[in-house]
């Protein structure tokens, strides 16, 4: 089950982000400050510069997207580069929900759509995609299992490793039904002033 997400994400990049999880994201991830938007863009695909790996990359959210599908929360999921190396992503984050002790809950996000295209991430550079999360409750309680989230697994494009996100929200045990969607990472951060 897939819920619109491809239609809302365009609009979206067109309106303002708003307030930034609280540090305790960054905190759990190396107490990294936001990057600038100048040290990521978009580069021609035969750059000659290597993936980023997860010992590269720390990954924050940004929270929320206001004014979109009624109840469905949209957030821009950042990840920054925190080495001292530039390196690329190209394509879609893996995300997924889990509970307290790492466990995934429920099905991964699906993928929402958008223009792939090659990111460059210099040190200190932050790339950004839209995370979608139904709280509508569109998922009938049977096929979701209903439970608590307490954070986000996400693995950087074509990277293997993952880091972890703290973030609490209402969320589905059980696999099958998608109740969240993840877009294309694009350059730059997606706070407000930033894109």
């Amino acid at each position: 089950m897939k819920f619109g997400l491809k239609h809302t994400v365009t609009a979206a990049a067109a309106v303002s982000a708003a307030i930034l999880l609280p540090a305790v994201a960054l905190a759990s991830s190396g107490s990294v400050s936001a990057p600038t938007r100048s040290a990521a863009n978009t580069t021609p695909a035969t750059t000659r510069i290597g993936r980023c790996l997860r010992s590269e990359l720390v990954a924050w959210l940004g929270i929320p997207r206001t004014g979109f599908a009624n109840e469905k929360n949209f957030y821009d999921l950042e990840i920054s580069n925190i080495s001292s190396s530039t390196c690329t992503l190209y394509g879609y984050a893996g995300v997924s929900a889990v509970n307290s002790r790492g466990k995934q809950l429920g099905s991964a996000a699906f993928r929402a759509g958008g223009f792939e295209a090659l990111v460059t991430l210099a040190p200190g550079g932050t790339s950004h995609a839209f995370l979608f999360v139904d709280y509508k409750g569109d998922v009938p309680a049977s096929q979701c299992h209903p439970t608590v989230a307490y954070g986000l697994r996400v693995y950087a494009p074509g990277d293997y490793s993952s880091m972890v996100v703290p973030f609490s929200f209402p969320a589905c045990a059980k696999s099958g039904p998608s109740y969240l969607g993840i877009s294309t990472t694009v350059a730059d951060t997606g706070i407000p002033g930033d894109g």
